[in-house]
């Protein structure tokens, strides 16, 4: 799988029946739909956001408990080098974006459209103006300073808005909602079309023949890609997913494209040179200064590599961009990113683990509860029984049968107890006196006990 991890994992196999047909699409009457199930729709098209961090747009479309997102901002910064599919995109299909942006405001109940382009894509800047024009909307383009990594969905909030947003929360807490220009395209593909995400633009550049952009079937192996841009030349030494800041390694090119890919970068000794060993850190700062969220990478790094991962947390790891700007500036050439998104897996590992050991004590307590609660409703209806039984005594009425078996089991008692009474003990001529005396005594102890035993059932009835 293209992950920074590098881990395989289990993937579907689709052999190609070479007729390259799909099923019949039917668009979405997003207008007339509920708002939830529209987003439940749109879940099943599978959706996802297209600016790298995949995160599900059903959920942001949400506005939550506010009922509304007042913002909404397209980000077309796209502000890491190399990278230029986004570029192209809102060249060629600018009405797309917009109609899909339109779908988003509707369900967000935003107040406000704003575009967010660099000033170095004058191209895509104007092809978005042109096309707000002519669908009538009040659609505002901003150009923004080329600056990395402006592009960032906080970075990018703040230089449209002023508004900063929230340590540990999420751009809507200020009223900001932040998309993708290729998440509003897949959109507007899904709802006037039907068509759930099949594909997304990618840019194969680097180290190859024919440098270009491509829209490709998720799926697809990166290989076939990099072969369809002519194949890697000479002196290739590795590619790259992703841009040069934020990318990772590719591990192996049969891996398949997912929604996350937008770029892959074939690399060679003259665009990247090997990296220098890591040294030391020298706590000079200069990572700190570099970070744009503000934040102390070398303070993260020093309690990420100890694995005291609450420490790191403690200084807003997940505020953390991964934008690369800690590593590319430190003289001693450590891989900062690494080591927090290191720490940022084993926390989340951390927490799964914890997660279900706390459903497993709930299943248990509940289960102790239910054998407490079924032995607590066998004893309360013996108790129940009991309470019924006196009361037929009370009020001396009875079932007839039981009245009839009470009285044939008396009847037979009585018929014991007088036969015990008229049974004369045998062998008893000739004892002594003493002897006698002694089964006198046994007698009368016995007529002793009858009466008792007597008394007591009296007592009970």
């Amino acid at each position: 799988m293209p992950h920074p991890s590098g881990l395989p994992d289990l993937c579907i196999v689709i052999e190609s029946d070479g007729e390259d047909r799909a099923t019949e699409f039917q668009p979405l009457d997003w207008r007339n739909l509920d708002p939830s199930a529209l987003r439940n729709r749109i879940r099943d098209l599978g959706l996802a956001g297209l600016g790298g961090a995949v995160f599900p747009t059903y959920i942001k479309l949400n506005p939550g408990a506010t009922r509304k997102v007042p913002t909404l901002i397209l980000n077309g910064a796209e502000c890491e080098p190399w990278i230029t599919c986004d570029d192209r995109l809102m060249r060629e299909r600018a009405e797309g974006i917009l109609r899909g942006a339109v779908a988003m405001q509707a369900i967000l109940h935003a107040d406000a459209i704003i575009v967010g382009i660099e000033d170095n894509k004058p191209e895509a800047a104007a092809a978005l103006q042109a096309a707000a024009k002519q669908l009538g909307l009040p659609v505002e383009v901003t150009i923004v300073p080329t600056l990395y990594p402006s592009g960032g969905g906080k970075q990018l909030a703040y230089l449209l808005t002023g508004k900063e947003m929230p340590a540990g929360g999420r751009s809507t807490d200020a009223g900001v909602q932040v998309f993708n220009v290729a998440t509003a395209y897949s959109l507007h593909r899904a709802i006037d079309l039907g068509e759930p995400m099949l594909s997304r633009v990618v840019t194969v550049t680097g180290h190859v023949s024919e440098p270009q952009n491509f829209e490709v079937r998720i799926g697809t192996p990166i290989e076939d890609l990099i072969r369809q841009a002519g194949g890697e030349l000479a002196g290739a030494t590795g590619k790259l997913i992703g841009g040069p800041m934020m990318g990772f390694e590719l591990r192996d090119d049969t891996a398949p494209l997912t929604k996350a890919v937008n770029c892959v970068i074939v690399k060679n000794r003259k665009l990247f040179p090997a990296a220098p060993p890591a040294l030391a850190c020298i706590r000079c700062g200069e990572c700190a200064r570099a970070c744009p969220a503000l934040l102390q990478p070398f303070e993260m790094y020093w309690y990420a590599k100890a694995k005291d991962f609450g420490k790191a947390q403690s200084y807003r790891l997940f505020d953390c961009i991964e934008c690369g700007c800690c590593s590319y500036v430190c003289p001693s050439h450590i891989p900062l990113v690494d080591f927090f998104r290191f720490a940022k897996g084993e926390i989340w590992a951390r927490e799964r683990e914890k997660e279900a050991s706390e459903q497993a004590r709930q299943r248990h307590e509940f289960h102790q509860f239910r054998l407490e609660r079924e032995k607590q409703e066998k004893a309360d209806k013996l108790a129940a029984k009991a309470v019924d039984r006196l009361k037929t005594v009370e009020t001396g009425s009875s079932d007839p049968e039981a009245e009839r078996k009470k009285a044939i089991l008396q009847a037979a008692i009585e018929r014991a107890q007088k036969a015990k009474e008229g049974i004369t003990p045998k062998n008893v001529d000739g004892l002594t006196p003493q002897i006698q005396q002694e089964i006198a005594d046994i007698e009368a102890r016995r007529a002793q006990l009858r009466e008792t035993a007597h008394a007591k059932d009296e007592d009970s009835a």
